[in-house]
């Protein structure tokens, strides 16, 4: 590789020429630098390495300030090799060439450095600072897959990093997660944070690398699972366990750019709630303010008259509000006056396409910015007028040339080495403050940028300005999978695209017949995506004429399928705070053994049950559309049986079928054993409570669902106020075991019914429930055995 080729570190410099066993590790003097070794867990590795001496300080910003530390482990030599061993790992340490490797107990291979150049630094000039480059570099055997690294919304490659490479730079309509999982059982985080690059396809794709145009030492985490699950747990345990959002977050957001004044914020209320369209979020976005510049924190009175009764309409419609506030200021505003004045500001400015202006943004690595920002938002915006949610834009920071990124000083450093992390740490100073200020109302932030750790901040990531286009939408797929591969559990994108680059404004014509069906087709995507969210230019509300009838129908049917299956989701999202879970489940999570998963780009699980397979082609719209067929290719994994969702017949696994894809239907099948509760038709989360569900059990192999329910929202769930029970089928004996609950909170459920209903063919399928069920059955919270024989 060409970078390989400026590093000037001698390898035979590199050799080590003692080590000790620490509190935290083991520890090593090289001929030239230090390597320390910390083991976590038996199963959590860091690696530190310089060639600068001592190894510097570091306040990780991604991982928790509490450290783990393993106190059982040995260490002992074998030829030329240091062996540190855990109760689950084998490490093994070259003494020449310091490659450390990854074993099991029984000495099977996880993970190798490469031989040579494994761990490198040099010196290097970039945007004319004076810096090291760095460099890690590991074996990759041609059998293993790669994912995660992040969102990256115009990416159009291969789903598996395998075999090819990707930038980690952070920019407008470019994303950057330094972590990715491995098909042969492990993880990797690294903690820079300056821009970097991704290589895998070195030495005939048998190796990749991971260099960072920045740093004074490598910092990497290995994690072993060898399930998906279990590293993102480890992952999730050093940097922070994901918050539970209210139940709201999980319906319908209805947003677009933009309302621009009072009366249509409420109008799109109305319209939804007189024709019963299920909606739960409308959206206030940008430009409030103007004419006055951005940063000014006001809802401008000639467009919001009263925006505190505005909200208050919105909730007493059982409807939350969502408005975007950005980390830039116009000149001429007291905000942008007192930050400047504290020095809370920093010399990186956003092009203003609209104003024509330069406007700043604060220094969101400065804990002392995070708090002036957050105040000044806080009394003039979210707690003055009652809003449940925050749109954290433009928090990359988008400017025109990323090298005045790396020339600024923010409060932590140069920006060469913050290049990525501005999302992370605005979206940090954002939930502490909310949670200590605003303590009995669940927050929820949607932001345009994610880095690693950014999951314990309530974050979603939303993958930007993407064009409405089958290109972009068929992008995005994958694009949401590796995401949420890279510990980030909620995502989610502008359904149907943010604007046109081919009509006036931006405004697509959605009542077009190819605007229509790729809306349709991404509002499918949409309804299992970990959040439910419209939005862009042009008018695309579901109850808007710009829908033909049998596209408003289709619509209905996904908007309220999605929410007959919220008591699935929101126990899914408690199984994300309480065990680190993953909702949007790369196929490598279930069925990593299957190989033939490992470059599928468009299907994913969706949760234990769902596998989902969006139509990303456009099959009716142009001008041969009645000579293409409407279907699509999708493949079972094997070790387990299918039921088709929309017929309940049953298929076996390990095929490739050609499914039906008619305009209304996405093609959508359920694991055999899966048990899916479904809840009743409603026009918001939390209008009915659950007293009447159905459970469809999926019959040919044993199966288990955990029911959560909690207050909705509060965090008294974090004091204990939540309760769980759960579905255990035995397949053989044909028998539903119903656990007794175990906890309880205030307004709980004593009693409910559950309606039983065994899938098969033409039984139990569909959004709608069965006329007729197999057994009907009452719960009053003490354990029970439903016989279905």
């Amino acid at each position: 590789m060409i970078f390989l080729l400026l590093l000037s570190i001698n390898i035979s410099k590199a050799q080590i020429k003692s080590y000790a066993k620490t509190s935290f590790g083991v520890s090593f003097i090289l001929e030239a630098g230090k390597m320390n070794i910390y083991l976590l867990k038996d199963d959590i590795v860091e690696v530190k390495y310089t060639s600068l001496g001592n190894l510097p300080e570091k306040k990780s910003l991604v991982v928790l300030p509490v450290r783990l530390h393993l106190e059982n482990y040995t260490v002992t030599e074998s030829g030329n090799q240091i062996v540190i061993a855990t109760a689950k790992l084998k490490i093994k340490i070259d003494r020449a060439t310091q490659a450390i490797t990854y074993s099991d107990l029984q000495g099977k291979i996880i993970l190798a450095e490469a031989d040579k150049n494994n761990k490198l630094m040099a010196d290097t000039t970039v945007a004319g600072i004076k810096t090291y480059k760095c460099a890690t570099s590991f074996k990759s055997p041609k059998d293993e897959a790669l994912f995660g690294l992040g969102c990256h919304p115009l990416d159009s490659l291969s789903i598996n990093y395998k075999g090819r490479n990707q930038d980690m730079a952070i920019k407008y309509l470019t994303g950057a997660i330094p972590v990715m999982l491995s098909t042969r059982g492990y993880g990797l985080l690294w903690d820079n944070y300056a821009e970097s690059k991704f290589f895998g396809s070195e030495a005939g794709n048998t190796q990749f690398s991971y260099v960072s145009e920045s740093g004074k030492m490598i910092d990497y985490y290995f994690f072993y699972g060898p399930s998906f699950d279990r590293i993102i747990d480890g992952y999730r345990m050093i940097t922070g366990k994901a918050p539970m959002y209210p139940k709201w977050a999980f319906g319908l957001f209805q947003s677009q750019d933009r309302y621009k004044k009072q009366d249509e914020v409420i109008s799109v209320k109305d319209n939804y709630r007189k024709n019963h369209i299920p909606v739960d979020v409308i959206v206030q976005d940008w430009y409030y303010w103007y004419p006055l510049p951005i940063g000014s924190h006001v809802m401008i009175p000639s467009g919001y008259s009263n925006p505190k009764r505005m909200v208050d309409e919105l909730h007493k419609a059982n409807i939350h509000g969502m408005i975007s506030i950005w980390p830039c200021f116009g000149t001429g505003t007291n905000n942008f006056d007192a930050l400047k004045a504290a020095g809370n500001l920093t010399d990186i400015t956003w092009d203003n396409f609209t104003t024509h202006t330069r406007d700043t943004y604060y220094d969101a690595h400065s804990p002392k910015a995070r708090e002036m920002y957050w105040q000044q938002a806080r009394d003039s915006l979210v707690k003055r007028f009652g809003w449940d949610g925050w749109w954290v834009d433009q928090c990359e920071p988008d400017t025109e040339d990323p090298n005045d990124r790396k020339k600024s000083m923010f409060a932590t450093g140069q920006g060469i080495d913050y290049f990525n992390s501005y999302s992370l740490v605005h979206t940090t100073g954002i939930y502490e403050k909310w949670r200590r200020d605003i303590p009995k109302k669940r927050i929820y932030l949607l932001a345009r940028q994610a880095f690693a750790g950014q999951q314990r901040n309530a974050a979603t990531l939303w993958s930007s300005d993407i064009t409405t286009t089958f290109a972009s939408y068929k992008n995005q797929v994958p694009q949401a999978i590796n995401a949420c591969v890279s510990g980030i559990p909620y995502w989610t994108s502008d359904i149907g695209g943010y604007l046109s680059r081919v009509s006036p404004e931006g405004v697509p014509d959605w009542s077009k017949p190819d605007f229509r069906e790729l809306f349709t087709r991404w509002f499918q995507f949409g309804t299992f995506s970990p959040i439910f969210r419209i939005h862009g230019k042009g008018e695309r509300a579901l109850f808007s004429n710009n829908w033909d009838a049998p596209t408003k129908a289709i619509l209905l049917k996904y908007d309220n399928l999605r929410y007959r299956l919220l008591p699935y989701i929101y126990s899914l999202s408690a199984k994300v705070t309480t065990g680190n879970y993953t909702i949007m489940r790369s196929l490598a999570f279930d069925f990593r053994s299957d190989p033939a998963v490992y470059s599928i780009p468009d299907q994913y699980m969706f949760g234990p049950a769902f596998l989902v397979n969006p139509v990303t082609a456009q099959l009716y719209s142009l001008p041969d559309a009645d000579k293409l067929a409407k279907a699509r290719s999708v493949y079972l994994p094997k070790t387990t049986g299918w039921y088709d969702f929309w017929t309940g017949k049953k298929l076996d696994g390990g095929q490739t079928i050609t499914a039906s894809a008619p305009i209304e239907t996405m093609p959508l099948y359920i694991r055999a054993g899966s048990i899916v509760p479904m809840g009743p038709l409603m026009e918001y989360a939390t209008e009915k409570p659950a007293d009447k569900m159905e459970l469809r059990i999926y019959p040919g192999a044993d199966g288990t669902f955990t029911l959560y329910e909690d207050a909705n929202d509060t965090y008294n769930y974090e004091k204990g106020e939540s309760a769980t029970f759960s579905f255990n089928w035995n397949d053989k004996k044909k028998e539903l075991f119903i656990s007794a609950r175990k906890g309880s909170f205030p307004g709980m459920l004593q009693s409910r019914t559950f309606n039983i209903v065994i899938v098969q063919e033409n039984k139990g399928t569909g959004v709608d429930a069965p006329v007729k069920f197999d057994k009907t059955v009452q719960y009053d919270g003490k354990a029970i055995t439903v016989k279905m024989l």
